[in-house]
């Protein structure tokens, strides 16, 4: 049975581990997000989240969060496991819709399984 749970293992939270990521990452990105990817060592694949001032008020920000951490939640299990995913979100995206956002956050991900297929590739 598929775990739909959320929690706080599945999530960077530390700005050490935000900055370790965006110097050795790998950046993916489209219209509204950008995805820095970057191998771990255990079996997990957390996701971080930034939204800045500049896409929002307080409730816009706090809304796209939860739609990404919701996207994230229930698709998790289609997403190869041992990776961090730091997604920025682009102020392109305050005034969409949760079916645009949702569709937007499929295309990424899918670059990104794309990106992690080649990368496994490379490695053998």
């Amino acid at each position: 049975m598929k775990s739909y749970l959320f929690t706080r293992t599945d999530r960077i939270l530390k700005r050490s581990e935000f900055l370790f990521l965006s110097k050795y990452g790998t950046k993916i990105h489209n219209k509204h997000f950008i995805a820095v990817i970057n191998k771990r060592k255990t079996d997990k694949i957390r996701l971080g989240i930034t939204v800045t001032k500049k896409v929002g008020n307080a409730v816009v920000r706090n809304r796209l969060k939860r739609l990404i951490r919701e996207y994230f939640r229930l698709n998790k299990d289609n997403i190869s496991r041992k990776w961090d995913i730091s997604l920025i979100v682009k102020k392109e995206i305050a005034g969409l819709s949760s079916k645009l956002i949702n569709l937007s956050l499929h295309t990424l991900f899918k670059n990104i399984h794309a990106q992690m297929s080649t990368t496994k590739d490379e490695s053998i």
